[in-house]
C-alpha cells in the first residue's frame, strides 16, 4: 500500500479526529497510490495514524476511514460499518421508520449519504473513493437493512471537484418516485426522484417538534377566555366565549396564526397544524415544493387551516413589510393630508409565529459576506411581520455562517427593526446527524427561537 507522509510543521488536526489529509499538508507519497484507492497516512516520522481512500485531483486528497490499518473497502466492512449505523439510530431514534443512517464523516463512512425513508433507502455517493466500491456499498446495505429499494441521489455539483458526473437511478429492487413517511405523529410524502438533495431533511425532526410550546394560548389576545358554562343536562363545561359572550365553536381558538417560508414539503406547516395552529401561511418560490406540501397537508387534514402561496420569500417579506409601514403611517396620520390612492390590498399581514428556514446562502467562505446580508434581510422584514410578543423562528444551514455570526447577524437586524429579541431556545440538527468534536464542518446547522418585543 501506497504511504502519504505528513509535512512536519503541517497542524496536528487528524491526531485530534479530523477525518481530512489537504493537498498542503503532505509531503510526499511513497509508491503506488491509485485514485480512490487506500492509502497508509504517517508522520514526517513515519509513525501510523490513519487509512483514507486518496483522490490526488481533489484537494482534499485524503479522506480517513480507519484508524487501523486495512487493506481495502470490503462488503463485511461496510457491513459492520452500517450495521453499527442502525444500531445508533434504533438507540437514540426507537420509533423512527425513516431517519438518515448513514452522515458521512460523522458515521466513520466518508462521502457516503444515506437516507431511510421506511424501506426505501436513498444513496448519494459524493466522493472517488467511495464511488469505486459502489458495490460493496449497496450489497452491505440490501444485507444490512433488507430494503424494498434503494435509489441514487448523486446528482450533487461535489462530485464534479472529485472528477464525477452526476448520476440517479434505481440501484436495487422497486423505487417508487413517492414515498409515504411518519414523523412526530405526521404523515408526509416525500419525492425520492425530485425533491431537494434526498427528498427530505431529517436534521430538523426535533427542531419542528419544538414549535409545540408556540402554537397555543393566543386566543385571550383575540378576546376569548373559557368560561363557565352550565349545560342542559346540569353539567358544568368550560367553553371558549367571545367578548360578546358568545361561544366560540371553531376548534382553534387558541391557536397561532404562523408564516412558513421556504417551506419546501411544508414540514414546519405540518407540525404547527399538528399543535393546534389556527392559521398557517405556507410559502415556496418552487410551484414543485408547493404542490407536494398540498399533498401532505390533505395528507394530515389540515387543509381547511393552511393558505399556499408560490413566491420569492424575500420579496413576499418586503411587500408585507412596507404594506405595514404603510398602515401604520395612515393610521398616525389623524388629521394631516394621507395620499391614500396607493391601494392596501393584503399587504401589510402579520402572523403571531413567522419562520424562517432558508436554504444555505454561504457555501464557500468568500460568500458570507453576502450570506449576510441575505440573512439579516429576511430577518429584518420576517421580525417586523411579527405580532407584538410573538415569535420569530429562524435556521441557517450555511456550514461558514458560524453561530456567533448568526446570531451577530440577527441581533443587527433586530437593531435596525426596532426590535428586542429574547432568546428562547437554540438548536442544532439532530439526533441522525451526530457531530465528530474538532470537526467544526459538522456543525452547520443553527436553529433558533426568539421572542419578538418593538422598542417603540
Amino acid at each position: 500500500m501506497a504511504v502519504v507522509v505528513l509535512q512536519k510543521k503541517r497542524k496536528k488536526r487528524l491526531e485530534e479526529g479530523h477525518p481530512w489529509v489537504y493537498r498542503s499538508e503532505i509531503e510526499r507519497v511513497e509508491g503506488e497510490a491509485p485514485p480512490g484507492g487506500l492509502v497508509s497516512v504517517h508522520t514526517h516520522a513515519g509513525q501510523y495514524l490513519a487509512t483514507g481512500y486518496y483522490n490526488p485531483a481533489s484537494q482534499l486528497t485524503v479522506r480517513i476511514v480507519s484508524y487501523e490499518p486495512m487493506e481495502e473497502m470490503t462488503h463485511a466492512y461496510f457491513v459492520r460499518r452500517i450495521q453499527e449505523c442502525k444500531e445508533y439510530r434504533e438507540r437514540f431514534l426507537p420509533n423512527a421508520g425513516s431517519y438518515r443512517l448513514v452522515y458521512g464523516e460523522s458515521d466513520f463512512l466518508p462521502g457516503l449519504i444515506v437516507d431511510k425513508f421506511e424501506d426505501v433507502l436513498v444513496v448519494q455517493i459524493l466522493t472517488l473513493g467511495m464511488e469505486t466500491v459502489r458495490e460493496a456499498v449497496v450489497s452491505a446495505l440490501v444485507e444490512v437493512m433488507r430494503p424494498a429499494g434503494i435509489y441514487e441521489r448523486s446528482d450533487v455539483s461535489v462530485r464534479q471537484l472529485e472528477g464525477l458526473e452526476q448520476r440517479t437511478g434505481v440501484l436495487y429492487g422497486e423505487c417508487p418516485q413517492h414515498v409515504t413517511i411518519r414523523e412526530n405523529g405526521i404523515v408526509l410524502e416525500v419525492d425520492i426522484a425530485q425533491g431537494q438533495k434526498t427528498g427530505y431533511f431529517f436534521d430538523q425532526r426535533e427542531n419542528r417538534a419544538a414549535l409545540e410550546p408556540l402554537m397555543k394560548g393566543w386566543g385571550k389576545r383575540g378576546g376569548i377566555e373559557l368560561q363557565e358554562r352550565v349545560l342542559d343536562d346540569g353539567t358544568v363545561k368550560r367553553v371558549p366565549v367571545n367578548r360578546n359572550g358568545g361561544e366560540v365553536t371553531f376548534p382553534y381558538w387558541d391557536g397561532a396564526t404562523v408564516l412558513e417560508c421556504f417551506s419546501h414539503t411544508g414540514s414546519f406547516t405540518l407540525h404547527a397544524c399538528q399543535f393546534g395552529a389556527k392559521k398557517v401561511t405556507c410559502l415556496d418560490i418552487s410551484e414543485h415544493a408547493v404542490e407536494t406540501a398540498k399533498r401532505n397537508v390533505e395528507l394530515n387534514g389540515f387543509s381547511d387551516r393552511v393558505e399556499f402561496v408560490v413566491a420569492d420569500a424575500f420579496d413576499y417579506l418586503r411587500e408585507q413589510a412596507r404594506g405595514l409601514d404603510l398602515r401604520q403611517e395612515r393610521g398616525k396620520a389623524g388629521e394631516r393630508k394621507v395620499d391614500t390612492s396607493v391601494p392596501l390590498a393584503a399587504k401589510g399581514r402579520t402572523w403571531d409565529v413567522v419562520i424562517l428556514d432558508p436554504p444555505a446562502f454561504a457555501k464557500s467562505r468568500s460568500a458570507v459576506e453576502g450570506a449576510c446580508r441575505g440573512y439579516k434581510d429576511i430577518n429584518l422584514h420576517g421580525m417586523k411581520l411579527v405580532n407584538e410578543g410573538g415569535y420569530l423562528v429562524t435556521a441557517s444551514c450555511s456550514y461558514h455562517m458560524k453561530p456567533e455570526l448568526f446570531l451577530e447577524t440577527i441581533h443587527a437586524a433586530a437593531y435596525d427593526a426596532g426590535k428586542t429579541l429574547r432568546l428562547i431556545e437554540f438548536r442544532n440538527a439532530g439526533k441522525d446527524h451526530p457531530r465528530i468534536l474538532g470537526v467544526d464542518e459538522g456543525n452547520y446547522l443553527k436553529f433558533a427561537i426568539f421572542e419578538v418585543r418593538s422598542k417603540r
